[in-house]
């Protein structure tokens, strides 16, 4: 039964049961607005479109009052981040990674009509079918619907190292794959094969290349060390029921003192565009405060995937203050973006591994960041010589008018 159909007075209920369903009621129907202030580039919503509270009542609480006499919150949900994203029969939907508080990922899909604000669980999380050797932990899905008429979901796997048995942190990480043809019917395939140790940021090409299935990747030694690994590689696989990962190379490399010097992995799947496929991704750099997650975007050739063509210097979106803070703080990590039918683009990201937002742009517009916007020149005199050519620009042009 609903936790809304409890409508008669006679009902026996645990406490401050109507309380909450009136403010759950209140929170889900909260409107969204566009910040006043931007960049030209994008622009951010004033609030997060998922977090914690927006888990479904039924999830949390126990409504048998025998049951749960005092009316406690059985069972804690700590964060809703990382979510994928695809627009299906008209509404937006956003496969979100959901943490309890036992700190256990699942993934559980949000539905909205208009992709910015009232966004609503459906009524039961995933129930992810296992593989012979079940995961430890699941998250960060990333949907593509695939020109073979499926959609798929590339994930994080999470196991235990066994070959450290003593150590309780020692983890292998590599890619999970689903696919489903309605969103509610998953089916599991086997988990990628590769030669390149663990794998983390595994997304699907939405189209066959030379009858392949196209993924990126990131290869890496260990579990959070990427090692001699490292950068958005690129690989293909003949049988998705066969997962082997060939021809890998790394077609995004990390570079020093960047955004991305210590890690960089793809975001979600790619747009296709008139000028190239857009690519969403995120860079990692050390700082004496800790990790410090940003966001860029590139562009590869419509006819060669694997060659870069425009990659703007420096971050595309980095956190903000209030985003700065949360159970993993300074990180900004995106993994979903729809492109609407009018050319509007709403990219999904989470911050601090706490919650998840949307900014709003625009195909057209992020075309002409990553054509015009200046490349990197890796050093401290490029970065200034870009600069002084701008001023001189600004001169010239005001100087004509």
């Amino acid at each position: 039964m609903s936790i809304t159909e409890n409508k008669n007075p006679k009902t026996k209920k645990i406490p401050n049961y109507d309380h909450l369903v009136n403010d759950f009621q209140t929170f889900l129907a909260q409107k969204n607005y566009p910040e006043d202030q931007s960049n030209g580039i994008y622009k951010r919503y004033v609030n997060p479109v998922l977090t914690n509270k927006h888990a479904p009542l039924e999830w949390r609480y126990d409504f048998n009052p025998e049951t749960n006499p005092f009316g406690m919150e059985r069972i804690g949900i700590n964060a809703t981040f990382n979510p994928g994203a695809i627009k299906w029969n008209g509404q937006y939907i956003l496969a979100v990674r959901v943490e309890g508080n036992d700190r256990k990922s699942f993934f559980a899909l949000a539905e909205s009509n208009n992709g910015v604000d009232n966004f609503k669980f459906w009524d039961k999380p995933i129930a992810l079918p296992q593989t012979h050797e079940p995961d430890t932990n699941v998250y960060d899905m990333r949907l593509t619907k695939h020109e073979d008429g499926w959609i798929y979901g590339i994930f994080c796997t999470e196991r235990k190292d066994n070959l450290k048995p003593l150590d309780t942190t020692a983890a292998v990480a590599n890619a999970g794959i689903v696919r489903t043809k309605d969103l509610k019917n998953w089916e599991r395939l086997p988990d990628l094969i590769s030669n390149s140790g663990q794998q983390r940021n595994v997304v699907m090409h939405p189209e066959f290349i030379n009858g392949n299935y196209a993924l990126y990747t990131r290869p890496q030694d260990g579990f959070i060390e990427v090692g001699k690994g490292g950068g958005i590689g690129l690989g293909y696989i003949k049988d998705m029921k066969n997962p082997v990962l060939e021809g890998e190379k790394i077609i995004n490399r990390k570079a020093y003192h960047t955004i991305y010097e210590l890690k960089n992995g793809l975001g979600p799947a790619p747009i296709k565009t008139k000028e190239g496929w857009l690519h969403l991704a995120h860079g990692v750099r050390n700082t004496a405060g800790g990790l410090r997650y940003t966001l860029y975007l590139f562009m590869t050739a419509l006819d060669s995937i694997e060659q870069v063509i425009y990659q703007p210097a420096g971050y595309f979106m980095a956190p903000d203050y209030k985003e700065t803070v949360g159970d993993v703080p300074n990180v900004l990590f995106g993994n979903g973006w729809i492109l609407d039918d009018d050319g509007r683009i709403l990219i999904y990201y989470a911050s601090s591994d706490t919650r998840s937002h949307v900014a709003v742009s625009s195909i057209d517009r992020l075309i002409d960041y990553v054509k015009n916007t200046p490349q990197d020149t890796f050093t401290s005199s490029g970065s200034v010589q870009n600069i002084l050519a701008q001023i001189e620009r600004n001169k010239i042009f005001k100087d004509a008018e």
